[in-house]
C-alpha cells in the first residue's frame, strides 16, 4: 500500500523500523535526542526508545565516529549523525583511516558495519562553511561506501539497507530534500546499495545525477523534450558501489553524456564517471563527456551569488545543447 510521506518522515521510518528490528542498532548524534535532530529526522525517537539507545553527545565530531567505530567493531549497529556535512573534516580520520579501513588491516576477521549520516548542500545564504557536498573525499577512501538518495522511496530504502550492510556507508541526505514529499509503501522493503534508477527514459542524451540534482535533471529533460530532445535521467543513488553496468547501458544507448552534481567540478564525482565511461566506451561516444558542476570557489554566502553558484536546470540545459551541436 502506497502513502505520500516527506523525506525526513521515511528516514525516521526507517530509523524506527532498523531499530525495533535489530536491539544492536542506535543512533548518536549532537541533538539527535530530545531535540529530535538538527533537522528534526529523529524526533520521537528518544521517547520510543530511551536515552540508552538515541545518544545525544558532545559538541565533537571525532568523538562520535571514534566511538561508533568502537561500538561497531564490538558487534553493535551504530547510526552516527554528522550534523552538517561541512563537519566531516573535523572527524576526517576516524571515517577514512578507521571506519573505512579497519576490516582490511584486521585481517577481515572483524566488520566496521555503521552509517555516517549527514545533511549537505546549500538551502540559501548558509555561506561556505555549511553549504558544501563533500562525498567525493570519500571516493578516495577504499572501504568506504557512498549513499545520496534523492527520494522519499529511496531515503527510506537505502537507509534500511546502509544499517544491514557490514560495511560503514556514509550516508548524504540534501537539505532541501527534507520537505520533499513521495509515495512509500507501508509494507517492508529495501533499495539495495550500488543499483540505479531511470527516472527517465531517452535516446538523445544520458544524464546521470544524484540527490538534489536528480530533480534538476529531470526538470532540465521536461524543458528539452519539449523543444524535441529527449533526455535519459539515471539517477546513480549510490556512488560506491556504482552501478557501472546501468551507467554504460545507457551512455552506449545515446552516445552522449552529461554529468551534474551540485559539488564543485574539480576532482568531484563527475570526474570520476566521465574517466569510467571514456576508458569503456570511448569508440561508441559520439562527444565527450560533459560535466555541469559548481565552479572552484567557496560557497558564496550572498543568495544572490549562491544562484549563480549553483548548477541548474537552465546550465544543464545549455550543456546538454552545445553537446548535440558537436
Amino acid at each position: 500500500m502506497m502513502r505520500r510521506i516527506t523525506y525526513r518522515q521515511a528516514l525516521r521510518e526507517a530509523l524506527q523500523e532498523e531499530m525495533e528490528r535489530d536491539a544492536r542498532v542506535f543512533l548518536m548524534g549532537e541533538d539527535v535526542g530530545i531535540f529530535g535532530g538538527n533537522f528534526k529526522v529523529s524526533q520521537g525517537l528518544i521517547d520510543k526508545f530511551g536515552e540508552e539507545r538515541v545518544r545525544d553527545t558532545t559538541l565533537a565530531e571525532t568523538v562520535i565516529i571514534g566511538a561508533g567505530v568502537g561500538a561497531a567493531i564490538t558487534g553493535m549497529r551504530p547510526v552516527c549523525e554528522i550534523m552538517l556535512a561541512d563537519f566531516v573534516g573535523v572527524c576526517f580520520d576516524e571515517i577514512y583511516n578507521k571506519a573505512g579501513k579497519w576490516r582490511y588491516m584486521h585481517g577481515c576477521e572483524v566488520a566496521v558495519p555503521m552509517v555516517i549520516r549527514t545533511p549537505m548542500g546549500c538551502r540559501g545564504g548558509g555561506g561556505a562553511e555549511h553549504s558544501q557536498c563533500p562525498e567525493a573525499l570519500f571516493l578516495h577512501g577504499p572501504g568506504l561506501k557512498i549513499a545520496l538518495p534523492s527520494t522519499p522511496y529511496d531515503a527510506k530504502g537505502l537507509l534500511k539497507a546502509a544499517i544491514r550492510d557490514d560495511d560503514p556507508v556514509v550516508f548524504f541526505e540534501h537539505k532541501l530534500l527534507y520537505d520533499l514529499e513521495g509515495e512509500v509503501p507501508e509494507e517492508e522493503y529495501i533499495v539495495p546499495l550500488g543499483k540505479a534508477a531511470i527516472r527517465r527514459e531517452g535516446q538523445d542524451v544520458t544524464i546521470l545525477a544524484y540527490s538534489f540534482m536528480v530533480h534538476k535533471a529531470l526538470a532540465a529533460a521536461e524543458a528539452l523534450a519539449a523543444n524535441g530532445i529527449e533526455a535519459e535521467v539515471v539517477d546513480l543513488r549510490t556512488l560506491v558501489p556504482l552501478d557501472v553496468e546501468t551507467v554504460l547501458a545507457s551512455a552506449r544507448k545515446t552516445r552522449r553524456v552529461v554529468i551534474i552534481h551540485e559539488a564543485n567540478k574539480r576532482g568531484g564525482a563527475g570526474a570520476e564517471l566521465a574517466a569510467i565511461i571514456q576508458e569503456k566506451l570511448f569508440g561508441v561516444l559520439a562527444a565527450p563527456v560533459i560535466r555541469v558542476c559548481a565552479p572552484d570557489v567557496p560557497i558564496p554566502f550572498s543568495p544572490a551569488l549562491e544562484k549563480v553558484y549553483l548548477p541548474d536546470e537552465e546550465k544543464l540545459q545549455q550543456a546538454v545543447r552545445e553537446l548535440l551541436a558537436k
